[in-house]
């Protein structure tokens, strides 16, 4: 759906820049409105209600580039703008490698993606209040060792995202989002644990209801009660489907065409090559109807598409923008990911593991013993080397079920044998987000216990 008044500001403020000495010219503009609640033990703790609307400009002057945003879109806050980002490309080094993408390369989907609904924007706020105060009443009545909470939260986002540049191209398209979450603290004896569930959806009336977060987070943390540490050993690893997707962001970290060309990646070189299980398949596609990560186009204008990074373990693609194509010698995979100022950089768009056929329980059974991981704790992965140490919380599996929680851990091995030593990988996949995975299941790595 179209923002005309939006679109016509920012292809004025690409002429603007093309009149005052720009060879070249882009131009993001956004508005929206934000809504944000916190509640606690039933008492609104924090509230967020906001309104924004801002323009960014990058020019080039042969190869040389500048950028500038503004919140005041009268036409002198504009011309400001349209300034500012000329004298900053008149002073900046020449950059072989800059410029807009090709023309050919530029295009948008056609027809409703599905990524903005009226009623998500049109909820009143005392609804959205309430529905997080049910949240956190449905997790503290569900179980009676629910001894304290955390507090429960509601958000919303509807607004508009308009694209121009130089070369003719102008879009635009509208999202809406809302989110519930709850996170209760359940006691018995000196235990105590806390966890948490969570409802996202484009559309309101798609929200899990808050009785069913609240006791789902409720589950989460009985289940952890009564935590012990174990003996540092070597054993499977299975990441619960709401973890694994961390992994899938390192792969993605991994494949990157800002890491491949600055030799920072442990996937340098590898392309055509097996570097994982052939268990894994791992796609990009922001083309899915009514997704988080799906868009029309990419923030340079170029038409969004599905690219393969893994097929059957093998290294497939790099993801690239215009720039990092280019200094790869490739071709951009409309990849482009930017704010209102600088530079584009590079993000995914729904990022998912395709899933296998297993359920979790058969991942269990079929496992015997290990690590069920449902806590990452700190981040310490290295995209060069492909070390990685993280610490978890997690439920020990024996005989293929459940036996007992475990903290105070430290899971640690490298990515380059992980992706390679993936034993199982889930039917259990659910798009909650914009990177989404099954369970999966690692042979062997190091947990460091006690």
């Amino acid at each position: 759906m179209r923002n005309a008044p939006l679109e016509d500001l920012v292809a004025a403020a690409v002429k603007r820049a093309q009149t005052l000495g720009a060879t070249d010219a882009e131009c993001t503009a956004s508005e929206g409105a934000e809504f944000s609640v916190s509640v606690r033990k039933g008492e609104v703790e924090k509230l967020k209600e906001a309104g924004s609307k801002a323009v960014g400009l990058r020019v080039l002057i042969g190869k040389k580039q500048g950028s500038a945003y503004t919140s005041d879109l009268t036409p002198e806050g504009v011309e400001q703008m349209v300034r500012a980002a000329l004298e900053l490309a008149h002073i900046t080094s020449e950059d072989p490698f800059a410029g807009l993408p090709d023309p050919e390369e530029l295009g948008k989907l056609e027809g409703d993606l599905e990524l903005f609904y009226e009623e998500t924007a049109l909820v009143p706020a005392e609804q959205k209040i309430s529905i997080a105060r049910q949240a956190e009443a449905a997790a503290m009545a569900a179980d009676e060792r629910i001894a304290n909470s955390e507090g429960a939260g509601f958000g919303s986002y509807a607004g508009s995202r308009v694209f121009a540049n130089s070369r003719g191209f102008v879009g635009s398209y509208r999202t809406s989002s809302c989110s519930l979450s709850t996170t209760p603290v359940a006691k018995l004896g000196d235990s105590m644990e806390r966890d948490y569930w969570y409802t996202m959806a484009r559309q309101f009336s798609k929200l899990e209801s808050p009785e069913s977060v609240g006791r789902k987070a409720t589950e989460r943390a009985v289940r952890r009660l009564g935590a012990r540490k174990i003996d540092t050993q070597k054993a499977p690893i299975i990441f619960d489907r709401t973890l694994a997707p961390s992994l899938l962001g390192h792969i993605f970290d991994a494949a990157s065409g800002e890491t491949i060309y600055r030799k920072s990646s442990f996937f340098v070189d590898k392309l055509g090559q097996s570097v994982a299980s052939e268990k894994l398949t791992l796609i990009d596609d922001a083309t899915l109807v009514g997704r988080f990560g799906t868009s029309p186009y990419d923030d340079e204008g170029v038409t969004s598409r599905r690219t393969p990074i893994l097929e059957k373990g093998v290294l497939k693609n790099y993801m690239l923008n215009t720039y990092t194509g280019r200094k790869l010698g490739m071709k951009t995979t409309g990849n482009a990911s930017r704010g209102l100022s600088g530079a584009p950089s590079i993000s995914h768009g729904n990022l998912f593991l395709e899933p296998g056929e297993l359920t979790q329980e058969q991942i269990f059974k079929a496992i015997g013993r290990g690590l069920f991981v449902t806590e990452l704790i700190g981040f310490g992965v290295n995209i060069v080397t492909g070390d990685y140490s993280r610490g978890a919380v997690g439920l020990w599996i024996e005989g293929g079920e459940i036996a007992y929680p475990v903290s105070e851990i430290t899971i640690a091995g490298n990515l380059k044998e992980m992706l390679m030593d993936i034993a199982y990988v889930g039917s259990d996949l659910e798009f909650r987000g914009s990177v989404n995975s099954p369970t999966l299941a690692i042979g062997e790595m190091m947990i460091s216990g006690q």
